[in-house]
């Protein structure tokens, strides 16, 4: 089973309404795997201590940013996500002429996390993942799941000043950097021959293995690519599709325009089917450094039907104030992931959030009038929240102690629009 879809977007002044960077991100999966979004505070580390990654430890860092994150329940990484320093993440899969398949390494997701979790810029990202890349390599099954699913990675990374797209091949990769204007990237190489960093062996390996001739200009897409585009045809169509929404409102794009456009059906962007948006997440980025940037996260499937609640990163954000309904139950040393032969059993991954979600959706589904009333109750709820969102992104932050709470009490407010359902 092949994902159909997967999408990351980026939009950069002048492409914005104000002078603000948005990132948006729908993380297609498996239609029942459950997406959790969960908080981790910034951490201190001893020297030698190492971090349990999805399949293998690596060693540590002496310090941990806070990152909130949107996370397949079963792994340790993440499919998207920020950090206190707005740095934001989302990759996708690809796959090209270099196999994906081979032993158990960091997966993409988890240089997501490791990527948010260890730089304060957009740059020093791109440089955590391909030092990682080089010191442990990408591998094992991106599926909770007996047979194995490998792909490589893209990363669309972005932070106050800039965004930059990573492609990897293996452990070759290609970066490209946008100050300017908006970007987009769906399961297929789309860096062509605007190459701002490089392996360093890129062009070499290659040309080594007759990819390319050493004489045409090169273009890392094209070289590194299937020399058959059939397995990615449905990532071109929604890549371009991506692209024309981006396009036509370009110069004002919001955090509004980006939800419509992770909520779009007609252009396979909002997937439904074996393939479905499990979650999505915009962020709202000021490029003035003194102004809060503001995430908004779904924690459930299909954001057609589901509410973008924000959360800002402050001080005192503890233990008591972690969105709990979203977090999913812990199975510790007992989860079939971490026992092999992998994947023996599936537990029950599903947080509150994702139930009461999922009694809900059906009800829409069966009842359309009931349907229609639910999601105008969403969207009220919705818009309320970026009204309050936008007086706090022109203004800034005036009580930070109010605001330790905002995404746990956004999610119980949504939980009692589900109630009165």
């Amino acid at each position: 089973m092949h994902p159909s879809s997967c999408d990351t977007f980026v939009a950069l002044p002048p492409s914005t309404e104000r002078k603000c960077i948005i990132f948006g991100k729908n993380s297609d999966r498996p239609c029942d795997e459950v997406q959790e979004v969960v908080y981790f505070p910034a951490r201190d580390f001893d020297a030698g201590e190492n971090v349990e990654c999805t399949y293998i430890e690596i060693e540590q860092v002496a310090h941990t940013y806070a990152v909130m994150l949107s996370k397949p329940a079963w792994l340790w990484g993440a499919e998207m996500g920020a950090n206190e320093h707005q740095v934001c993440i989302g990759n996708e899969a690809v796959w090209g002429r270099e196999s994906a398949d081979g032993d158990e390494a960091l997966l993409g997701m988890d240089l997501v996390r490791l990527g948010l979790e260890r730089a304060d810029t957009a740059e020093k990202a791109v440089d955590v993942i391909t030092e990682l890349l080089k010191k442990y390599g990408q591998g094992g099954s991106c599926m909770e799941d007996q047979g194995s699913f490998t792909y490589h990675n893209s990363f669309l990374i972005s932070d106050r000043k800039e965004a930059w797209l990573l492609e990897t091949s293996g452990k070759h990769w290609a970066a490209e950097r946008r100050q300017t204007g908006y970007r987009n990237i769906s399961n297929e190489y789309s860096i062509k021959t605007k190459i701002d960093k490089e392996h360093p062996e890129l062009r070499k390996y290659a040309q080594d293995k007759g990819w390319w001739d050493g004489k045409t200009q090169f273009n890392f897409s094209t070289v590194y690519s299937f020399t058959t585009t059939a397995r990615i045809e449905a990532a071109g169509s929604r890549y371009c599709e991506g692209k024309k929404l981006l396009e036509k409102s370009n110069g004002h794009i919001t955090a509004e325009t980006m939800m419509d456009i992770l909520r779009d059906k007609d252009s396979g962007i909002n997937m439904e089917g074996m393939f479905m948006t499990t979650g999505s997440m915009v962020s709202v980025i000021p490029t003035d450094p003194t102004l809060p940037g503001v995430h908004y996260f779904t924690a459930t499937p299909d954001p057609e039907r589901s509410v973008f609640k924000p959360f800002i990163f402050v001080k005192n954000i503890n233990a008591i104030n972690l969105p709990k309904e979203t977090t999913s139950p812990s199975y510790g040393a007992d989860d079939p992931v971490k026992k092999k032969p992998r994947f023996q059993s599936k537990p029950d991954r599903k947080h509150e959030l994702f139930v009461k979600h999922e009694l809900v959706a059906a009800i829409m589904e069966s009842f359309k009038d009931r349907g229609k009333k639910i999601t105008e109750n969403m969207r009220r709820l919705e818009k309320e929240k970026m009204t309050e969102m936008e007086e706090i992104l022109s203004h800034g932050i005036q009580e930070p102690d109010l605001l330790v709470n905002l995404f746990p009490s956004c999610v119980q407010e949504e939980m009692a629009v589900y109630g009165k359902s």
